[in-house]
């Protein structure tokens, strides 16, 4: 409604008296305080060359480049130690508590999980650089691709790493290799494919995808960032043996090659996994059953 009044005498509209009120006092005390103005956050700025190289070692410290130095260590002991590396054995999967298999299980689900803390960080802080997973490659956008390749991969691969490891453990450059030590549970099969899953996932996201993305934002050519990626994943294998080093050298080649060639980790995290998957089983099947695998 319109508030306004005819003056009589002229037919015009004549103010309303209540315009000509002064206004109200603003309220004062906290109920009539105006919210406080908020300033905006500032941007986060771009990485800089200094701040990757600081990412980089970060995340290598909190993963591989932490067990490559493990297995250095370990190495060292091996080839100091009073027997051949052939008279030793080094067990990938072991029990967690003897004779306590729900306990195990616990421990072993619990080693799985915080064994993927650095995949998740290293998608989180691509999301904080205004990238994603899918930077590189790991989605799941072309499955049949990933599927085949992969399992290519893994044949090739798993094929000539297990001669690799014959060859080299006759010529005592190894040590004899368990893959699981776990005893027999309900559990056990289960326990070792996702194992094998998690190795899958934590080595190639990080020392492949992950680590290749960021030395081509430092500049590096594909060349020396393969190689790199290549000689980490053989330093966290040598406490195997000397073959199995240069096994997994070869292995980081033909993985960073066809990362660089076709963008895509996800085929990598398969054929890993199926590496392992394969080995992890078979030995359980096949270690002392047959005369040419050692651990018999």
């Amino acid at each position: 409604m319109i508030n306004a009044m005819t003056d009589s005498r002229t037919g015009q509209e004549a103010p309303d008296p209540a315009d000509d009120e002064p206004p109200a006092p603003a309220l004062s005390g906290p109920a009539g305080d105006e919210p406080p103005r908020t300033s905006a956050l500032p941007e986060p700025a771009p990485l800089s060359r200094r701040m990757l190289v600081g990412e980089v070692l970060v995340v290598l410290a909190l993963s591989l480049g932490a067990s490559a130095i493990s297995a250095t260590i370990s190495f060292i002991g091996a080839i100091t130690a009073r027997v051949s590396l052939s008279r030793q054995t080094a067990s990938l999967i072991t029990s967690r508590a003897d004779g306590r298999p729900w306990l195990d299980l616990a421990w072993q689900l619990y080693s799985l999980a915080f064994a993927l803390v650095p995949v998740v960080l290293v998608v989180y802080l691509l999301y904080r650089s205004r990238e994603s997973h899918r930077t590189m490659g790991f989605d799941a956008r072309r499955p049949a691709f990933d599927a085949l390749s992969g399992a290519g991969l893994a044949a090739a691969i798993g094929a000539g790493g297990l001669l690799v490891y014959l060859v080299s453990y006759q010529l005592g450059l190894t040590v004899q290799v368990k893959p699981s030590a776990l005893p027999e549970n309900w559990w056990t099969l289960p326990v070792l494919v996702l194992q094998a899953a998690k190795n899958g996932v934590l080595e190639e996201v990080i020392v492949v995808g992950y680590l290749l993305v960021r030395l081509r934002q430092l500049g590096w050519s594909p060349a020396a960032a393969i190689a790199l990626s290549s000689v980490l994943r053989a330093f966290y294998h040598l406490y195997q043996g000397v073959g199995m080093f240069f096994g997994n050298l070869v292995m980081g080649v033909v993985f960073g090659w066809f990362y660089h060639r076709y963008g895509r980790v996800m085929p990598l995290v398969v054929a890993h996994t199926v590496i392992d998957v394969v080995a992890f089983v078979g030995s359980i099947y096949l270690i002392g059953r047959v005369d040419w695998l050692p651990g018999g």
